[in-house]
């Protein structure tokens, strides 16, 4: 795949992370080489430090370390060397903007995890977000936001293997153990879940064997995968996660929720996009039939994560979340 067929596939992901789609385009109109594709987003990610240390105002400083922790996990996504790095920055970066945008907001920290927990303090109902492959706490800021304006409090996370815990450690198949030491931080009573891509798999697996989960919700989650069938570039990417090829089969051996789904008692919403085709992936409408109380919501044109989409699909899940954790919209 070439640099243009590259920004091609990522442009609907990105636009979805919150990057300005024009400012998108110039970065990689530019590129020669996918090679080029980590410098180059680094480099905005600087110039956006930059502009946050010229800013002329906490809230103006703060929005640009918001966009600079995007572009920053953003430069992660291809194949580069100093991505350990790039990922250390947009969690840096993320760090500030929430100090100066969100005093309220508290670092969270475990044994394989860590994030922030935002919003009210006196709420019982926390939703944690839980990322996939190769996706980190810094891409969905704006989901972060839409459950957030529905009073609820939030902590976007990355756990094994992901974001800024890719570099020391390796995903886990188990993350429902990781969501159990997360809820046992947090101290919440109510705890809801939203995983996308491949957390669409951890946040449903941690459903069916986290009794203290009351509310699901999944994005693209595969329902089960097929190393054989999966595209070079997703084997490629689990094997960097996971710790080699070997572990990666092995990985993908376990993704699988025929036995787990029947056993969600929560409530779950399952939402795909018709277009988001990968060969060796099952989509969700499985987990969402076998689920007791399990919904399915198919959006005909939406792709991968459903960045081309967002109208169809974030307003429901929110929603979802928000009335299922409190019996209320706020």
């Amino acid at each position: 795949m070439n640099a243009t067929e590259f920004a091609a596939a990522q442009w609907t992901r990105a636009l979805g992370a919150g990057v300005d789609p024009h400012e998108y385009r110039r970065v990689t109109e530019r590129l020669t080489s996918v090679a080029h594709w980590g410098p180059s987003f680094v480099r905005v990610g600087h110039d956006y430090l930059q502009r946050a240390q010229d800013a002329r105002s906490s809230v103006s400083a703060g929005q640009y370390l918001l966009t600079a922790a995007r572009w920053f996990h953003l430069a992660t996504l291809a194949p580069y060397a100093e991505a350990p790095r790039a990922a250390l920055e947009a969690d840096h970066a993320l760090s500030r903007a929430l100090t100066a945008l969100e005093p309220g907001a508290r670092r969270v920290s475990g044994e394989g995890f860590t994030g922030w927990l935002r919003g009210p303090a006196d709420t019982a109902e926390t939703v944690v977000v839980v990322p996939g492959l190769d996706s980190a706490k810094e891409e969905f800021l704006d989901l972060v936001s839409a459950l957030l304006a529905r009073g609820l409090a939030v902590f976007a996370m990355d756990g094994p293997g992901q974001g800024v815990l890719a570099a020391t450690t390796t995903l886990a198949p188990d993350y429902e153990r990781v969501v159990g030491r997360v809820i046992d931080a947090l101290g919440a009573t109510r705890i809801g879940l939203v995983g996308l891509s491949l957390g669409g798999y951890f946040a449903a697996r941690a459903a069916a064997l986290e009794p203290r989960v009351a509310a699901v919700a999944t994005v693209s989650g595969p329902f089960r995968l097929d190393w054989e069938q999966l595209p070079p570039p997703v084997r490629d990417i689990m094997a960097r996660r996971t710790g080699g090829a070997d572990a990666a089969r092995e990985f993908a051996r376990h993704v699988d929720l025929t036995a787990l789904a029947p056993r969600i008692a929560a409530p779950l919403l399952v939402v795909d996009g018709d277009q988001d085709v990968i060969p060796g992936v099952t989509n969700g409408e499985p987990l969402a039939r076998l689920a007791p109380l399990g919904s399915y919501l198919p959006v005909p044109h939406g792709d991968h994560l459903l960045g081309n989409a967002r109208p169809d699909w974030l307003p429901h899940l929110s929603d979802h979340l928000a009335q299922t954790l409190t019996g209320t919209l706020a």
